[in-house]
């Protein structure tokens, strides 16, 4: 009975739930869409090992791979084959870091690219315009990062 009320009370966030930005502080809505799913809270779903990309290095455009604008500390290019792109990634080793603007990172990013290099466990993070965008996360590059599964997006990541 009580699964049955959970997937009742989570219908109106899955009809409504189809933006593109996950909510980072919404602990009864996670509850409800694990008892959906059959998540288990704070599961990891991948361990991939990092490497960073930034604008202004060959072979990057600014344009992702579903055709949207790159988005600076929230772009991420994965294997498709492993990852499907339009997935909202949770990476907790990125939570905190310096944003573009000033703030906190939430550790939310946006599987909306794939390289060439980028095969099976590995992930690349868009960082900004010019390597000097890299500082930020130069202590994570070629470490594993714990990666899991948030949800799914439409259309182009936010800004």
């Amino acid at each position: 009975m009580g699964r049955h009320l959970a997937a009742l009370a989570a219908l109106p966030l899955l009809a409504f739930g189809g933006g593109a930005h996950a909510a980072p502080s919404d602990p009864i809505g996670d509850l409800l869409m694990n008892a959906l799913t059959g998540a288990v809270p704070g599961s990891v779903d991948y361990r991939l090992k990092a490497t960073l990309y930034h604008a202004g290095a060959k072979g990057v455009g600014g344009l992702d791979s579903l055709g949207c604008k790159v988005v600076a500390m929230r772009t991420a290019a994965i294997d498709k084959t492993l990852i499907p792109r339009r997935t909202i990634l949770f990476i907790k080793e990125t939570v905190g870091l310096s944003m573009p603007d000033g703030s906190a990172h939430d550790g939310y990013w946006y599987a909306s690219d794939v390289g060439g290099a980028i095969k099976g466990q590995r992930i690349d993070l868009f960082t900004g315009s010019g390597s000097s965008s890299m500082k930020p996360l130069r202590p994570l590059n070629l470490s594993q990062l714990t990666v899991t599964k948030a949800g799914q997006f439409q259309g182009c990541p936010p800004k």
